[in-house]
């Protein structure tokens, strides 16, 4: 039986239908990903869910004593409250009962309030709490005020935790998190023995913890089996299917109005019935809602840079610390950033990540070392806490202050047209900015940066709220813009597919660039940690044995290269051919999967290469594996 049931729920916001009689179910154990464009309602069917709103018809159905936590998108704390105080509000009821019952106030039936007390499980209500701070790394002691963002997330999912819910809503819970801590929620979503219901715009996110999909697309819920890579699969056959029954059905809607136009007898029967089909097939055509339009996306690059951008030489930068002494948040680090460089900084809340920029864009002086700036450097920025948005201001002075038009390039554009570019209607144009939602407004914020000409783009969390058909536009106009990008984000899929390098703190004040994206940064660190293993190994293993047996004639041994067997040097012989086709074929499979237009046109062929891929790497660390130990240098 399911533990929550939405049966016909209608709900509108002026004339726009949000829900239009659509149902919902979740099972036990159950973990959905709720996902949709910006505005289509998610948020307000999550607050349905929770009871803490109705819609305007249908019914909701919730099992007897189901436990639902609810956390918002921007949770509401106190922040001169403790964090063990700001999570026990999550106890409100088990708190008040055992208060209550402590109290001995007259004409209390004792009994009752002690069996409400059990079945809160109130009577060690501060052990519940201790040992959910505990499991989401949190001191109880520290002010909520005090904390990041990403800190305060967690003692919004402590409050929600500590009364051991049936059933969590999580509202974008991976905004303002950095990626230790998105992978840390990872782990306790995966361990959770509840149901889940999350919306959520990380695609990473939802591969890793959905297991069912649920779209809301024009008023309907359309439901997925499996993670979000499952369902862009089986959401493309849809489009497809839908796409053709759409075209047939306007096909025969036209044969039809030709039909009635030259005039008919309608006492026949036949003719009777063509013409009841005809306002049938009207019925439908103005019932079916097409799919929403695209965010069209264009930049004003400006004028080219130099060459150089930046050029860094053991450039340190330190701060003085409450204690007195000084905190260093980056150490003689070095870097050439070049035009047309995609760079992803990626470090926990705090590490530097803003202090870094500020001092590659010269907008800061290092403590020490130098710092080189490239000519004719015009920079954009996109401020992930939207400091920049006047709230008052309509959408149309916000884009264009006193004028009508906008410039991108050689381009002139009318400002409702360029807006309706970004999805806002011309209706909207004089709406002020305070009505938009926390989607619509990063749009907006990238409508006015991408209206600014620059060739250097800063990009701080440009992802959160955004909806991930135009977190994908986004990509593609990053990946074409011929300036250089910085940009700081904690979503994976985004950085992966954006960024050609990355700077990555690595504890103590310490940076270093990898060439790549993230995967390539996680792969490049983790041989290297494994070397690293090795070399200790190794250095360690000799002075062990001089310990052991001292001698006075004891002297560093020479290597002696092994000689090899028969079929130990026809191996060897063979391993550089091997290695050389190993190396071309792979390079064959990335031409024959670069772009990613073959996971559109042949998914099976796709899906074939990709497991090739994963083959042809590991086979070819054996082989280099192997060339080492037969003796190859």
């Amino acid at each position: 039986m399911a533990l929550i049931t939405l049966q016909n729920a209608q709900l509108a916001y002026g004339h726009v239908a949000l829900l239009d009689h659509t149902d919902f179910s979740l099972e036990s154990q159950e973990r959905v990903g709720l996902i949709g464009r910006n505005g289509t309602g998610k948020s307000s069917l999550l607050k349905i869910l929770a009871s803490l709103e109705k819609p305007d018809d249908g019914t909701l159905q919730v099992q007897t004593g189901l436990r639902i936590a609810y956390v918002p998108q921007e949770p509401i704390l106190d922040l001169q409250s403790t964090v063990f105080e700001a999570a026990s509000k999550g106890l409100a009821d088990a708190r008040a009962a055992r208060d209550l019952y402590l109290s001995g106030a007259d004409g209390l039936d004792l009994d009752a309030l002690q069996n409400r007390i059990e079945a809160l499980d109130a009577w060690n209500w501060e052990q519940r709490v201790e040992e959910t701070l505990h499991r989401l790394h949190l001191e109880g002691d520290v002010k909520v005020g005090e904390l990041s963002g990403g800190n305060k997330k967690r003692v919004a999912l402590a409050q929600a935790l500590v009364s051991r819910p049936d059933v969590l809503l999580l509202d974008e819970p991976t905004n303002h998190l950095d990626l230790d801590s998105i992978t840390w929620l990872e782990d306790l979503m995966l361990e959770y023995k509840g149901s889940l219901v999350t919306i959520s715009h990380d695609r990473a996110f939802l591969d890793r913890v959905a297991t069912r999909m649920v779209e809301l697309d024009r008023g309907r819920l359309l439901s997925y089996p499996g993670n979000f890579a499952q369902y862009q699969l089986l959401k493309e056959e849809q489009m497809a299917q839908e796409a053709v029954i759409s075209a047939r059905a306007d096909k025969l809607l036209a044969q039809e109005e030709v039909w009635i136009r030259k005039g008919v007898e309608a006492r026949r029967t036949r003719a009777q019935g063509r013409i009841t089909r005809l306002e049938r097939l009207r019925e439908q055509r103005a019932q079916r809602r097409d799919a929403l339009g695209s965010v069209k996306l264009e930049v004003a690059s400006g004028s080219a840079s130099g060459k150089i951008v930046a050029e860094l030489e053991k450039v340190t930068q330190s701060f003085p610390a409450a204690d007195g002494g000084l905190r260093t948040v980056i150490r003689d680090f070095s870097a050439t950033i070049l035009r047309g460089d995609k760079i992803g900084l990626i470090g926990p809340n705090g590490a530097g990540k803003t202090t870094l920029l500020k001092i590659i864009l010269g907008e800061l002086q290092p403590t020490s070392g130098t710092v080189r700036q490239g000519s004719k450097v015009s920079v954009a920025y996109f401020d992930q806490m939207r400091d920049q948005l006047d709230l008052d201001a309509t959408l149309e002075d916000f884009i264009s202050p006193g004028s009508e038009w906008i410039e991108i390039g050689n381009k002139r554009t009318h400002v409702k047209s360029y807006l309706s570019d970004f999805l806002f209607s011309p209706a909207r144009a004089n709406a002020p900015v305070r009505t938009l939602s926390g989607g619509e407004r990063n749009r907006l914020l990238l409508a006015r940066l991408f209206a600014r000409p620059a060739n250097v783009l800063v990009l701080d969390e440009p992802t959160n709220d955004l909806d991930i058909d135009t977190l994908e536009l986004l990509e593609d106009l990053l990946q074409q813009y011929e300036g250089t990008v910085f940009l700081v984000s904690h979503d994976r899929r985004f950085l992966d597919n954006v960024v050609t390098s990355t700077l990555v703190f690595e504890g103590e004040g310490r940076w270093r660039e990898y060439v790549g994206d993230v995967q390539d940064w996680m792969t490049q660190s983790a041989r290297s940690e494994a070397l690293q293993r090795e070399r200790d190994a190794q250095n360690t293993a000799p002075v062990a044995k001089v310990a052991a047996a001292p001698t006075p004639a004891a002297a560093p041994a020479i290597p002696i290269k092994k000689k090899l067997s028969y079929k130990e040097q026809r191996e060897f012989d063979g391993l550089p051919a091997r290695i050389a086709a190993l190396e071309a074929e792979q390079a064959s499979v990335d031409k024959e999967l670069g772009g990613g237009q073959l996971f559109n046109t042949d998914p099976a062929r796709a899906a074939q290469l990709g497991a090739r891929h994963a083959d042809i790497e590991a086979e070819w660390l054996r082989a280099m594996e192997r060339w080492e130990v037969l003796g190859g240098s």
